[in-house]
Parts: structure tokens; sequence; C-alpha cells
């Protein structure tokens, strides 16, 4: 009797008799705890909601099924910023690692000039490469801003 079978195991377990899909109508299925809706609506509703209260205090909450309308327009919107981002990162995830130079590749060891290219060891000069940062110009703001001009205050002669 300490030992059952598997039939008997598979009678005790307990499922819900009627699953419930999201009020949404994404898809997932709902849970009583979260308003018979999936866990990602439920989130999503529940950030809008605490956006929605901090931005008008004053102004008396609408209904129950407005606020699900709303936060259907919003997961929507939110799920095409997060496609854009992601296009974004894979653009961006393209390095250049030869030289501006020889097109030598150069791999971790390459230098990163002030006019934006990479360079080899060769070229990493300014005199190397045809660099077109202007050095002598930066100099001069930099003393500039470093070294104010001061001026004494008139001497008034009797």
């Amino acid at each position: 009797m300490a030992q059952r079978t598997e039939k008997e195991e598979t009678e005790f377990k307990s499922l819900p008799e009627t699953l419930t899909l999201c009020v949404n109508n994404c898809g997932f299925v709902g849970a009583p705890a979260t308003n018979n809706m999936c866990q990602n609506c439920f989130n999503a509703t529940s950030t809008t909601s605490q956006r929605n209260r901090t931005r008008s205090n004053s102004v008396t909450s609408p209904s129950r099924t407005v606020d699900l309308v709303l936060d259907e327009s919003i997961v929507v919107v939110d799920e095409q910023l997060k496609d854009l981002k992601r296009k974004e990162v894979t653009v961006v995830k393209k390095v250049v690692n030869r030289c501006s130079g020889c097109r030598k590749r150069v791999g971790l060891t390459g230098f990163r000039c002030r006019c934006g290219d990479l360079f080899c060891s060769e070229h990493r000069y300014s005199d190397r490469h045809d660099c077109s940062y202007d050095y002598k110009t930066a100099g001069r703001e930099a003393i500039a801003k470093d070294n104010p001009v001061v001026k004494a205050a008139k001497i008034v002669r009797i």
C-alpha cells in the first residue's frame, strides 16, 4: 500500500477544470489573482496605471475597460520600440578592425586617433597618416580656457 501506481498518482493531481484566457486576448492563460490577465499584461497594466496616477492626481480614473484599451495600445508601442532597439543593436555591433591607412587588420592593438579613425602601430601618429584633426587650434583653445586673462583694476589718480 505504500507504493502507488502511476494511474493512482495522476488521479490525485489536480488540474484547474477551466482555463481562462487572458482578457487582453494575447493568447496566454489568465489567472484570477491577476484579474484574468496573463503575467505580461498584468505587469504592463500595473506600470501604466502607476504612470497615469502620478501624471494626473486630480483627474478621476476612467472605467476598467478604458484602462485595458489604453494598455493594449501602450503594449503595442512598447513592443515596437523594443523591436527598433534590437535592430539598432544589431547594426551597431559591426566594428571595423582595420587600419584606415593600410587596411591591415589590427584587432585589439588598434589605436584610435582624435580624427576618429583606427590605425595600426605604424600609422598611429598624426604625421604618418593624413589626420584631419587640428591640434594647434585645440591647444590654443585649451590654453585660453585654462588661463583666463586677468586685468587689474585701474588706479584712480588724484
